[in-house]
């Protein structure tokens, strides 16, 4: 009985670990950040509202989720790739090349909106800069991609604060919670190794303070 028991406890923390893994896929970030700055910075999109707003935030889901996951699925029905998890390092070649086109484009566009906030300027550089490093070393190892997602997520929200010398501690914690949560999570499903989570962790986190450097 013990062992059905642990089992069922087991099989239950991989659905909640394949759930989080889903609802926090790397692609979702820059949308999750976007409306998270529309939410605690109002004052910096007062240029947009309502459907402006709307048709904003669905371009951001376009050209930083749609589409790179769009091509992904390409891949996939091609015979590129095995499934659309990418779960060996010569699938994700074509998806990094692709994100990093979408992820530079999304960037490129918004050094010119001035009805934004501003700090999405070094978010977005950010998360370009850090499609390069995961290319490289996807050659060598199989870096974590959620890992690099939440890492940056994470620097992200610390920067905008340091930006704006806001300080919303609560914030902090929940993505600090988020990051870790989803890194687990990813350790549970036996994705990555501890090495590969860590070192995506660091590439999301280095790159945005990259960003932040430049940018700023």
């Amino acid at each position: 009985m013990a062992e059905n028991v642990i089992q069922r406890q087991s099989a239950v923390i991989r659905i909640l670990a394949k759930v989080l893994s889903y609802v926090f896929h790397p692609l979702f970030i820059p949308t999750y950040i976007f409306l998270w700055m529309v939410k605690r910075f109002p004052y910096e999109f007062i240029g947009l509202e309502g459907h402006e707003l709307t048709l904003r935030e669905i371009g951001v889901f376009m050209t930083t989720a749609f589409f790179p996951a769009f091509t992904v699925f390409l891949l996939w029905k091609l015979g590129f790739a095995k499934s659309m998890h990418l779960r060996n390092q010569k699938e994700r070649i074509i998806p990094y090349i692709a994100t990093m086109i979408f992820y530079w484009w999304m960037w490129y566009l918004s050094r010119n909106f001035t009805d934004q906030a501003s700090a999405l300027k070094f978010f977005y550089f950010g998360i370009f800069l850090a499609t390069v490093p995961g290319l490289i070393l996807n050659n060598f190892v199989k870096i974590s991609m959620h890992a690099m997602g939440v890492g940056g997520a994470l620097a992200g929200v610390i920067l905008t604060y340091l930006l704006y010398q806001n300080n919303y501690g609560l914030d902090i914690t929940v993505i600090t919670l988020i990051a870790g949560i989803v890194c687990s999570a990813r350790m549970a499903l036996s994705e990555h190794s501890l090495f590969e989570i860590n070192l995506g962790l660091v590439i999301g986190i280095l790159c945005q303070f990259i960003g932040y450097w430049v940018m700023m």
